[in-house]
């Protein structure tokens, strides 16, 4: 069962002021429990793959126009292939927020295929919908809109908004994209228990910065 859920965990470090050596110690705990992968910021790419190198259960994940999903898709696309040739083979990708609110859902596919085509058949693609900022409706209609234009997974959140993942929403995203989609659960996945919640419900990836706390069943005070 530990094994089963720490290939399930996407281990996390986002935050603006991460530094080499915290890359460097999330990698390597990575390599050390068989996370599924390690999940940086763009600029930290190279550094994590070099660690990796060897170990090819353990991917190397950054995230896309993150985090307020407001950057054009030709931009996104750009940052996709850059990520690629730096070691990526995972990408999380935030989609255009305002354009879904404002029922534009044919930018809103765009938005997400310029990021699906630039990877496809070189890494996984997670859409992340930001779950906290969106209606049950608009959750729905986003998860749509990530499968149609191919993406890999739907996943919850940032960790940088208002809120994180909910059970509730987790079930919900399972329900719309149905069994063939990954749904990722992130933001506040702090605790072995919170971890076992988000993939009864439906979860097949967790995205946490707690990931060694999870993984020895100890509670964190991390927000990601």
């Amino acid at each position: 069962m530990a094994y089963g859920l720490a290939r399930m965990i996407d281990h996390t470090l986002l935050k603006a002021d991460a530094c080499e050596a915290e890359i460097i110690k999330l990698a390597e705990e990575a390599k050390k429990y068989s996370f599924a992968s390690v999940c940086v910021n763009p600029g930290w790419v190279k550094t994590a793959a070099e660690v990796l190198k060897g170990t090819p259960d353990v991917k190397v994940c950054t995230v896309i126009g993150f985090p307020l999903g407001a950057s054009t898709p030709e931009v996104k696309a750009f940052e996709t292939e850059n990520a690629m040739a730096n070691g990526a083979t995972e990408v999380d990708m935030v989609i255009n927020i305002g354009a879904l609110k404002d029922r534009q859902y044919d930018i809103v596919e765009a938005d997400i295929k310029a990021v699906t085509v630039a990877a496809k058949g070189k890494a996984l693609t997670k859409v992340i919908i930001e779950t906290c900022l969106l209606t049950d409706e608009e959750k729905e209609m986003a998860c749509k809109l990530a499968v149609s234009a191919g993406a890999d997974f739907v996943k919850t959140s940032t960790g940088f908004s208002t809120g994180g993942a909910t059970i509730q929403d987790i079930a919900l995203m399972r329900k719309t994209v149905g069994p063939e989609i990954g749904v990722k659960a992130s933001g506040g996945v702090r605790t072995l228990e919170d971890a076992q919640n988000m993939i009864q419900a439906g979860a097949s990836r967790i995205g946490a910065s707690s990931g060694v706390a999870i993984m020895n069943g100890i509670a964190s005070t991390s927000s990601y």
